[in-house]
């Protein structure tokens, strides 16, 4: 009989064993400490994950934002990468190029309807997903607009680059504005090829030739970028804009009535609406090749090195229903990736104040050169820009860009496959 029970008891421990073992642990890094509003949402998408089934158990380490990619670049050299990580949408062919990121296997038919700019495609393959979007839109009031006896500019009849000179000229002519235009020049890094490269990819040009992303010669130095920095650096010269702004008068300048018109995000529209009743977010101007903003925000992908990258697919695809999407956009403001979760968000649905940024997004958005180098184009694009903006020749500065890219495009073989 004891012989018996002890036999029972084994039998009992293995069979708890076996379904203990059956749960495999997913590691999670997210960029969002220090950020309690993100980090709720996330550990409540992971809390319910976990609880749908019992093949996987996702568990969650934060960075904060400024450390994240750091960390991760340090934990592919050391081996030790997640099984799921987020990536700020540009910089995911690097990271996929490098190595540190695989393709998702996630049913592609649930993201036939999100934003173009939420999904990281690389070398014809779904690397990363966003669950959210943002937009930079022309922010004005009704009655500035009315005051300056210009036309309302609307997505089908943005203004023209004339009109928008126009615009910028009556501004400053009135006396009323510290300066025309709030273009966000206190903010550096990654706002400047986001927010001005577009106007340069409107006039034409672009930060390097997409077609071969083998050269920037002719993109970022042909007559069409020739124009766009001499427009650029004329908007400084002439005084409608702040080649140098205090951080101050970026974060309440316009909302104080020191610019006629700001060049700003849907994530400070709620301000802007805070401060007026008649404001009015407008499309970007069209200086010949369309009106182009930019696109892609923070995305989840699986690392190259997960031992589960069917599992982490199934939480990345698990994350993607439209209430968790809802969920992001009423908790940090930024763009739902599909109508029917824009349905769910006052701001975004219908007739929702901030509801022309999903169109505008979806319209007008154009993702950064996709591309392992567009972490040093970035660079070399911000540089160009801020120093153009303080005066220096346009045509020399835009070559020895164009060098700078190219040779690094030489340097790492063509950023060929690996």
């Amino acid at each position: 009989m004891k012989h018996l029970n002890w036999s029972v008891a084994t039998i009992a421990l293995i069979g708890w064993g076996s379904i203990a073992s059956a749960t495999e642990t997913l590691t999670m890094w997210y960029h969002g400490a220090g950020n309690e509003v993100e980090s709720k949402i996330i550990n409540q998408i992971i809390t319910d994950f976990n609880g749908s089934q019992s093949d996987w158990a996702v568990t969650l380490q934060s960075f904060p934002q400024a450390a994240y990619n750091d960390s991760v670049t340090a934990g592919a050299l050391a081996g030790n990468l997640p099984d799921i990580l987020d990536v700020d949408g540009p910089n995911m062919p690097n990271w996929a190029w490098s190595g540190f990121m695989q393709p998702l296997t996630i049913d592609e038919s649930k993201i036939a309807n999100f934003l173009p700019g939420t999904k990281g495609v690389y070398n014809g393959k779904l690397y990363s997903i966003g669950l959210w979007d943002a937009a930079i839109s022309l922010v004005s009031r009704k009655s500035t607009l009315a005051d300056l006896k210009l036309r309302t500019p609307t997505l089908d009849q943005p203004w023209t680059g004339d009109e928008f000179e126009a615009a910028l000229k009556a501004a400053k002519d009135s006396g009323k504005y510290k300066f025309a235009l709030d273009l966000g020049t206190a903010w550096t890094g990654e706002w400047y090829p986001y927010a001005f490269s577009p106007f340069l990819q409107s006039f034409g040009g672009d930060i390097i030739d997409r077609s071969t992303y083998a050269t920037a010669e002719g993109a970022l130095n042909g007559d069409a970028a020739q124009a766009w920095g001499k427009w650029w650096q004329h908007l400084f010269k002439d005084g409608y804009a702040q080649a140098t702004q205090d951080p101050a008068d970026r974060d309440n300048g316009f909302n104080t009535g020191e610019y006629a018109f700001s060049w700003n995000g849907n994530w400070a529209a709620l301000g802007a609406l805070k401060a007026y009743d008649d404001v009015v977010f407008l499309p970007a101007p069209d200086f010949g090749k369309g009106s182009k903003i930019g696109a892609a925000s923070w995305q989840f992908g699986v690392s190259a090195k997960s031992a589960h990258p069917d599992g982490a697919s199934k939480f990345i695809e698990f994350a993607l229903q439209d209430k968790y999407l809802a969920d992001f956009s009423n908790g940090i403001g930024l763009i739902p990736a599909t109508t029917t979760a824009a349905a769910n968000v006052d701001n975004y649905k219908a007739g929702g104040p901030l509801a022309v940024f999903f169109d505008y997004s979806n319209k007008e958005g154009l993702v950064r050169p996709v591309t392992p180098g567009y972490v040093v184009e970035s660079k070399v694009f911000e540089k160009a820009a801020t120093d153009i903006a303080a005066g220096a020749d346009v045509a020399a500065t835009l070559d020895a860009a164009v060098d700078e890219i190219n040779a690094d495009i030489t340097k790492n073989k063509g950023y060929a496959a690996q």
